[in-house]
């Protein structure tokens, strides 16, 4: 990161990622926004996903282990931030609304001629619109029990299978108490908001594409989109709208 000079805390990198392409897990000594100019990017940590339209940012920060890449051929251009120069310590991943603003300021740094003075300016403008979207990611934990496992990544194949707990029991050669309780024990989470948290996650490249939430509704497999609507606003904490249109509800996204 030798270009960080004359007092600059900010250096922004562009990386081109065809779709399905990812960067193994790594880390960095610095802060990350990781922003994708064109296409969709994505984010892992640890049991988390986070998907990133233009409209969204992640902050991850320095010494954080994760592993970046799109969904379809993407432009990721991710500015770095010094810890030491920047004025933002959060500790967490933190989603991030990327207004006209904010886009045209990191445009606007990547452009290393630009001189001292110019870059100080346009980074503190940076600091003082990052702002945090006040939602949470959905961890997806799996059961390590064979049985559980198997319905597990059923639903991962089809979230929309809509079988209860006693015929996937069947199926996997186990009561539907004993699945519930291996399901809570291992996962952290019950049978039923494991099988939401699969679903939204389903969706989430749905809407994350611009596609409307009638599409994200039928691939998670609700009857309704008001009906995802409200399982989506209840984990996420925001309406898909608010979320995938960069802190603003985006009527257009609802399908």
């Amino acid at each position: 990161m030798s270009r960080y000079g004359h007092g600059g805390a900010v250096v922004v990198g562009d990386v081109e990622l065809a779709g399905g392409q990812w960067f193994p897990p790594h880390r960095h000594t610095v802060h990350q926004l990781v922003w994708s100019r064109k296409g969709v990017g994505s984010v892992r940590i640890d049991e988390s996903t986070w998907f990133l339209p233009r409209t969204l940012a992640l902050w991850i920060p320095a010494g954080v282990e994760h592993a970046t890449g799109a969904i379809d051929p993407s432009w990721n251009r991710s500015p770095y931030f010094l810890p030491e120069r920047c004025p933002i310590g959060w500790p967490e991943p933190t989603v991030v609304a990327v207004t006209p603003l904010l886009a045209a300021l990191i445009d606007h740094l990547a452009d290393f001629g630009l001189g001292p003075g110019e870059r100080v300016r346009a980074e503190a403008v940076v600091f003082d619109l990052l702002r945090p979207l006040e939602a949470v990611t959905i961890p997806l934990p799996m059961p390590s029990d064979v049985r559980a496992a198997r319905v597990a990544a059923a639903l991962l194949a089809n979230p929309a299978d809509g079988r209860t707990l006693a015929e996937w029991g069947r199926e996997a050669g186990a009561s539907a108490r004993t699945l519930r309780r291996v399901f809570l024990a291992e996962t952290g989470l019950s049978f039923g908001r494991w099988r939401t948290h699969a679903r939204l996650r389903a969706a989430m490249p749905v809407l994350a594409t611009g596609h409307p939430v009638a599409a994200a509704a039928r691939r998670a497999g609700y009857g309704s989109a008001s009906a995802f609507v409200a399982a989506f606003h209840r984990t996420v904490g925001v309406p898909p709208g608010t979320y995938f249109g960069g802190g603003t509800d985006n009527p257009a996204r609802r399908g």
